[in-house]
């Protein structure tokens, strides 16, 4: 069966409307701006080979973004990498609150990411993650109390 023809109108709007949202997303599992720039290209990549089969194209994008990400921290090299020193913060508090996010496993801080940063339900990120919505609020509540942990650390030091 042919792959089905996109338009260049409606692949061009459907980039501009979704890169940034999920390289955001990319980044802040991965840790590494050249990995979530390749994990948003695949991401891409796979649309392509579906096309117009896919009926909600920015939900199966962030599935799709979600998992190739995954498979990517499961690669035997993967390492974690700090944050780079050229990203925009608008003060060294951003900085240390975004290096508290990254000091979260992959799968707390891909919840948190979606759910408070992007703004999706529990049942949605389950969706996207391929696991039930209890383990989501299981993650997001590990995640806040780490972060809660982190937080009241530094207000001591």
């Amino acid at each position: 069966m042919p792959h089905p023809i996109i338009r260049p109108e409606d692949w061009e709007k459907l980039v501009l409307e979704n890169e940034n949202r999920l390289y955001r997303a990319a980044f802040c599992i991965l840790g590494d701006r050249h990995e979530a720039e390749d994990a948003v290209q695949d991401a891409f990549l796979k649309y392509l080979e579906k096309g117009a089969n896919v009926r909600q194209p920015e939900s199966w994008l962030m599935r799709v973004l979600i998992n190739g990400c995954k498979s990517r921290l499961r690669l035997a090299w993967r390492r974690v990498v700090p944050l780079p020193d050229d990203l925009p913060y608008t003060d060294g508090e951003a900085k240390e609150e975004l290096a508290e996010l990254y000091s979260l496993p992959p799968d707390e801080r891909a919840a948190v990411h979606l759910f408070y940063y992007e703004g999706y339900s529990t049942e949605e990120i389950a969706a996207m993650t391929s696991c039930r919505p209890g383990t989501v609020r299981s993650r997001l509540s590990r995640a806040r109390a780490k972060l809660k942990k982190l937080l009241d650390e530094d207000k001591e030091s």
